[in-house]
């Protein structure tokens, strides 16, 4: 049986990880990009994942910390390392794991930056009002209206099936990370955004399949390009578009940026972090808890600025 290489390695642990753990294809590309550095890295030493040290793992990635890259970016890399490791110990391909005994670089979580209400309303008249074509600004609203009413990642919102939304409904089925499903509400607002591109979408799919015999597309946002439907990309892109429209510097607001947006004024609202949780699908309340320390800077910036007491020239008597 001829050796195994590098890139069967990364093959044969991609199949396996998505088979046992379900995970999504963003989280199969992110690992198999990180693991092809690595193998490229190793192959330019002479060496490769079936030979390599925990000494040479290191050298890998003092270099990445050397280049620049960032403590998540190296976390990442290392933890795709271990599991690959893991992975090759299960096989039998290696008796060891190089990658046990490195302590991985300390992580620091950012605060996202957020948007206020009138931000968001601000970009939802520019989504209202920006396109060059009625339809453009249809599905723009309904963009912008879905993922604010529903805190949806990127991947959820622009790969919906449109048979989500047929009857009006209130509450919209999302099939998320590792395929787990979860229930979102719809505001009135995008509930009004859906029917209206909705209408407009039907209306499109109808004349092309009449003129070209083009069947119907199977996503609520459709697109000629091999996904079929809007790219990430392009929603990015859009994204940057409407907060300028808006007067808003593009810098600061991505897509992310809106689902923070709908987490953070429902947490400001009352809502129940465990709901909040549920809402944005995720596994762990702690990746939630980050909105309440966004609270916590913005009172704090809040008393600085206003209470009397905080000021530089407030008398002491």
């Amino acid at each position: 049986m001829a050796a195994r290489t590098d890139l069967d390695w990364i093959a044969a642990f991609l199949d396996a990880h998505a088979a046992e753990q379900g995970a999504a294809r963003n989280t199969l590309l992110a690992y198999g990009r990180d693991l092809k550095d690595v193998a490229g890295w190793l192959t330019r030493k002479g060496t490769g994942f079936v030979d390599a040290n925990r000494a040479e793992i290191e050298d890998y990635l003092a270099g990445q910390e050397a280049a620049g890259l960032s403590a998540a970016t190296r976390a990442r890399r290392l933890s795709a390392l271990r599991q690959l490791y893991r992975f090759a110990h299960d096989e039998g391909w290696r008796e060891d794991n190089p990658c046990l005994q490195i302590r991985g670089p300390g992580r620091t979580r950012a605060l996202p930056s957020v948007l206020s209400v009138e931000d968001v309303d601000r970009m939802l008249t520019a989504a209202r009002e920006s396109g060059r074509t009625t339809g453009d600004r249809l599905r723009n609203t309904c963009l912008l209206e879905v993922l604010y009413a529903t805190g949806l990642r990127v991947s959820e919102l622009v790969s919906l099936p449109v048979a989500a939304v047929r009857g009006d409904p209130r509450m919209l089925l999302v099939r998320g990370k590792g395929g787990k499903e979860r229930m979102v509400p719809l505001s009135p607002p995008a509930r009004e955004a859906t029917r209206a591109w909705l209408s407009h979408r039907d209306a499109e799919a109808d004349r092309l399949r009449h003129e070209t015999g083009t069947p119907p597309s199977p996503f609520l946002f459709p697109s000629r390009g091999r996904e079929g439907h809007l790219t990430r990309v392009r929603f990015f892109t859009l994204v940057k578009e409407l907060a300028a429209a808006a007067g808003i510097d593009p810098a600061s607001v991505t897509p992310h940026t809106l689902r923070h947006a709908f987490a953070t004024h429902l947490l400001q609202n009352g809502a129940d972090l465990r709901a909040i949780q549920t809402l944005l699908g995720h596994a762990d309340i702690a990746t939630t808890e980050i909105y309440t320390h966004i609270l916590d800077e913005r009172l704090r910036a809040l008393v600085l600025e206003n209470h009397p007491l905080a000021r530089d020239d407030a008398g002491r008597g």
